[in-house]
């Protein structure tokens, strides 16, 4: 099932960038191929130019058949001649309107000749070339992003959860070993390492030791262990979240460095018992969990004005309070009188951060 991340080069940590691309995959920006062909075709131009002014410039140092001085014609013509590998000396057009038409008409089929013949191979060399400069370039520059392993159904819910919660495509970098699940991430906008994450270079090569949390949701609970475990002893300050599918292994992911553990087949099925005698509260935990629907569960420090105070008396629902990395429920009596550390778990009403100004100053 995991791939082998070792081989004749070694540590894949240890490759060079160029030896990653395959491994991993920075998304592009989608641009129109009509748009990339122009771009090319004013780079052509501009290197022709270039050269053609250069040729004027020394144009002393060379000499025509016809004897006559350099034109600036006569220096286009020699450029574009040269740069399209055609060479020059059995057959010359002596007259400007001979070079004119070699220059606008038979140039341009020589270069529609070369692009048709090596276009395809200077295509995958420049893809590959651009793919290993912006591989480079993001792990020189990733830091405080969210590792997700496994793009299953429960990380690409994970993902979305993130990004309706506001966080940024390039600041999420997914680990799979499926070929297919990591181009639907790379489709999505998603960095993605190819790789077992129960391989600590392939978490290393995923950033994780620069990461400000790590998402374990992989299928098998043994899996979500090593990995934990793993990903604690890289980065030993990140907030590692794991989900699991029996609760007897809730233990293990503790012991193993998660700060928070998600058993999904539990959580599952309070939801199915609930939904059997009253589906609404199962409705209002959907929206809860959805933040573009309406409601969500946000976190926020304690304003100046709110030290002192009790949180059930603030504007916001206030579920619980945050104290030294501690949750209170608001019901606990030492929440009643809020200090400066504290943090708020409330019910934020997303429709209403969406609207305009005037309509939330009338609500």
């Amino acid at each position: 099932m995991f791939g082998d991340s070792s081989g004749p080069l070694g540590r894949v940590t240890d490759r060079p960038d160029f030896a990653l691309v395959g491994l991993v995959r920075v998304p592009e920006t989608l641009t129109s191929p009509w748009r990339a062909l122009w771009r090319r075709v004013g780079f052509a131009i501009l290197v022709l130019l270039t050269a053609t002014v250069v040729t004027y410039i020394g144009r002393d140092g060379y000499a025509d058949n016809t004897k006559d001085e350099l034109t600036a014609l006569d220096a286009l013509y020699y450029a574009t001649v040269s740069l399209s590998t055609t060479g020059y000396g059995d057959i010359t057009p002596v007259t400007a309107e001979a070079r004119l038409t070699n220059i606008l008409v038979i140039t341009p089929l020589r270069i529609l000749f070369l692009i048709i013949l090596v276009g395809t191979t200077l295509s995958v060399l420049t893809e590959r070339s651009r793919q290993a400069f912006k591989i480079q370039r993001w792990r020189h520059t990733v830091r405080n992003h969210t590792v997700v392993v496994g793009y299953g159904t429960k990380g690409r819910t994970a993902i979305d959860a993130m990004l309706g919660d506001g966080m940024k495509p390039a600041a999420i970098v997914v680990v799979d070993t499926d070929a297919n699940m990591l181009e639907r991430a790379a489709n999505a906008g998603l960095v993605t390492v190819h790789g077992t994450a129960t391989q600590s270079d392939v978490l290393r090569l995923a950033g994780v030791q620069s990461a400000a949390a790590v998402v374990v949701a992989t299928n098998r609970d043994d899996t979500a262990v090593l990995v934990t475990l793993t990903a604690r002893e890289i980065n030993p300050k990140a907030k590692i979240v794991a989900s699991i599918r029996e609760a007897e292994n809730t233990h293990l992911l503790r012991q193993s460095g998660a700060d928070s553990v998600v058993v999904s087949s539990e959580t599952a099925g309070r939801l199915l018992g609930i939904a059997t005698t009253t589906p609404s509260v199962v409705d209002m935990i959907e929206d809860l969990l959805t933040p573009e629907a309406g409601f969500a569960i946000a976190e926020r420090d304690v304003e100046p004005e709110e030290i002192g105070g009790s949180p059930r008396h603030l504007s916001d629902i206030v579920l619980g309070v945050l104290r030294e990395g501690r949750l209170i429920r608001v019901s606990e009596p030492e929440v009643d009188t809020l200090e400066s550390r504290d943090k708020l778990l409330y019910l934020r009403n997303e429709k209403l951060l969406k609207a305009p100004a005037s309509k939330r100053r009338a609500e």
